[in-house]
């Protein structure tokens, strides 16, 4: 089976797989060669792959590493992935993600570090968002009341 990973800025991975489990709305899933062919959406969590001994040492098809400490933990049998809400989609010897934002962590001691460092960024991100948004908001009903005042 071949694993295409996918993100809204390109691939992520294109990697030959043994094994494919995820958590999608219907319950956990496991995919193996030979699976029917199927389509399910997925919940924010992790997505676990085994390559096939032979694509073990595969590069990352957009030259990514192939964990986020830069280490190429693929060779070492199971990786982890943790993604957002998607999309999965199996058609003969392909299986398809697509999901908004996705993280290859590696082993499950990664993809837990890597998950909270992501999701603290993310936290920090749109902290300072909703700080924006309330100024612009502030601002809204200052200018409304000067208008207000002035008419």
């Amino acid at each position: 089976m071949r694993l295409l990973l996918s993100v809204p800025s390109g691939v992520l991975r294109d990697v030959a797989v043994a094994r494919v489990d995820a958590l999608t709305t219907a319950g956990a899933w496991t995919l193996l060669p030979r699976h029917a062919d199927a389509a399910a959406v997925l919940r924010p969590g992790l997505l676990r792959f085994v390559p096939t001994p032979d694509d073990a040492n595969a590069a990352p098809s957009d030259g990514h590493p192939a964990t986020a400490d830069g280490g190429a933990r693929e060779a070492a049998g199971e990786t982890f992935v943790a993604t957002d809400h998607g999309v999965l989609v199996k058609v003969g010897d392909v299986v398809r993600v697509a999901s908004e934002r996705a993280v290859v962590a590696g082993d499950l001691a990664d993809a837990t570090r890597t998950l909270r460092e992501h999701l603290t960024a993310r936290s920090e991100g749109e902290r300072r968002a909703r700080h924006a948004l309330a100024r612009l908001e502030a601002d809204l009903v200052r200018r409304l009341g000067e208008i207000r005042r002035a008419s």
